[in-house]
């Protein structure tokens, strides 16, 4: 495999900020990498100042007259987890933030980073922009319990809800107990060396694109300097559940599409089927062969399946 494809294929885990990298060469690269992979997405990067003074990046794109859909990043993750699956949904207006403490969104020590205190954020820009009306969210993991959170927030704005691989609903717990007595520290979750990377990277996804370990150690460098802080934040979320918020959305009625790899090592499968005794108008797929980040490993098929639910609605 090229260093370029091996370096793209990292990219799109949206695990690392290039301005964080060693290696000069191999950051000017990835950075072009980045650049090109969203003008092919159609998405440019932005910046927002909130209220509080902290700053969000995201990038926009894709039809900006479209229906806004606003997405959400997991745990460790970035915006640019979407980029791949943002080229096959060019139709929407996307709007795809890093959530405050993650990418090159601002990174205060002493905030509440708590589900709802994240979806207060971004309705806070989505307002700023215009578009908090009518909004369809989705999210990924962490980002699903934000999104859930978001709508039980604001639900007479909230046009639909995409939750793949959610997190929030912690009474299923976690696969195989992976984090479930443990402490915090010790969560693979979290970065402290480059073979905790390794680990996590074989983790996620049921089957991940090959990377050489010695690129793979240099995009490992972001989590473990932010290891300190993303463990106050694994902590918030870890305790707090949105299965009561969840109910705000069945009585709501919001159309909501709930998609799952079958394989997923880090949020029981089973969790899908409790979503689905709380919301009861959820439409849930099953992805078998796909782990935890569906709108990576599985991108055709997810994405089909978003634009079939998109279609089905009465305001698509």
């Amino acid at each position: 495999m090229t260093l370029l494809r091996a370096s793209m294929a990292v990219l799109l885990l949206g695990t690392i900020v290039t301005y964080a990298m060693p290696n000069k060469v191999k950051a000017n690269t990835a950075q072009k990498l980045i650049k090109n992979e969203r003008k092919k997405a159609n998405l440019e990067k932005k910046e927002f100042t909130l209220a509080s003074g902290d700053t969000l990046i995201y990038l926009e794109g894709g039809n900006v007259n479209g229906k806004p859909l606003l997405l959400v990043h997991g745990f460790g993750a970035t915006k640019d987890n979407f980029l791949r699956i943002a080229k096959k949904l060019g139709d929407y207006h996307l709007i795809i933030p890093d959530l405050l403490g993650f990418g090159e969104s601002g990174k205060p020590a002493q905030v509440d980073y708590g589900v709802d205190a994240q979806a207060q954020r971004l309705h806070e820009l989505l307002q700023a922009k215009g578009a908090a009306s009518n909004i369809h969210v989705g999210g990924n993991s962490m980002g699903g319990a934000i999104s859930v959170a978001y709508a039980a927030m604001y639900p007479d704005s909230v046009a639909s809800l995409w939750l793949l691989n959610s997190g929030g609903f912690w009474s299923v717990g976690f696969a195989a107990d992976r984090f479930g007595d443990s402490s915090i520290e010790s969560s693979p979750l979290l970065i402290e060396t480059k073979e905790d990377y390794f680990a996590l990277y074989n983790l996620v996804m049921y089957n991940p694109p090959y990377i050489p370990k010695t690129l793979q150690a240099v995009f490992a460098q972001t989590n473990i300097a932010n290891r300190e802080l993303h463990g106050k934040i694994l902590k918030q979320h870890s305790t707090s559940s949105v299965e009561e918020r969840a109910k705000v959305i069945a009585e709501y009625n919001i159309p909501t599409l709930v998609i799952w790899g079958a394989e997923d090592r880090i949020i029981k499968p089973e969790t899908a089927v409790v979503m689905k005794k709380i919301m009861p108008q959820a439409k849930v797929i099953t992805m078998p062969k796909v782990g935890h980040i569906p709108m990576i490993e599985a991108v055709d098929q997810t994405a089909k399946d978003y634009k079939a639910f998109r279609a089905g609605l009465k305001n698509n």
